[in-house]
C-alpha cells in the first residue's frame, strides 16, 4: 500500500549516481544519473534540474529534465516543463507552454513497448 505523502528532496540538494525507491518522491533539486520508480509516482518540481534516464510509473514535470523518459502510467507535463529527450508512455498529457524535444512513443495499458 502507498503512502499518502511523498518523499522530498529540496531544491539546495545533488545527487549524482542512482536513485531507486518504492515511495513516491517530489524532486526539486538537482539530479545527474539514473532515476528507477517503477511502482511510484515522481514530481519533478519547478525548480529541479535533472539530468537523468528515469523509469517510473507516473510523472508530473515542472522543472527541466535531460533525458529519456520510461513511465508504465502516464507522463503529466506542466506548463513550465522543458523536457529534452525520448518519451514512453502509455498516456501523455501536455499544458500549452510545456516544451518537449525529443520522440514520443504512446503504448496503451497492456502493450509491450518495441525494444530497438
Amino acid at each position: 500500500m502507498k503512502s499518502e505523502t511523498a518523499t522530498v528532496i529540496g531544491k539546495s540538494v545533488t545527487i549524482r549516481g542512482e536513485l531507486t525507491g518504492s515511495e513516491d518522491l517530489f524532486m526539486d533539486g538537482q539530479i545527474e544519473g539514473t532515476i528507477t520508480l517503477t511502482d511510484c509516482r515522481l514530481t519533478i518540481g519547478p525548480n529541479a534540474r535533472v539530468s537523468a534516464d528515469i523509469n517510473v510509473q507516473d510523472i508530473i514535470i515542472f522543472g527541466k529534465v535531460d533525458g529519456n523518459i520510461k513511465a508504465t502510467g502516464s507522463i503529466d507535463l506542466r506548463q513550465s516543463a522543458v523536457v529534452t529527450g525520448d518519451v514512453l508512455a502509455g498516456r501523455l498529457s501536455i499544458e500549452e507552454s510545456a516544451i518537449i524535444k525529443g520522440r514520443v512513443e504512446l503504448n496503451p495499458v497492456g502493450a509491450t513497448a518495441v525494444q530497438s
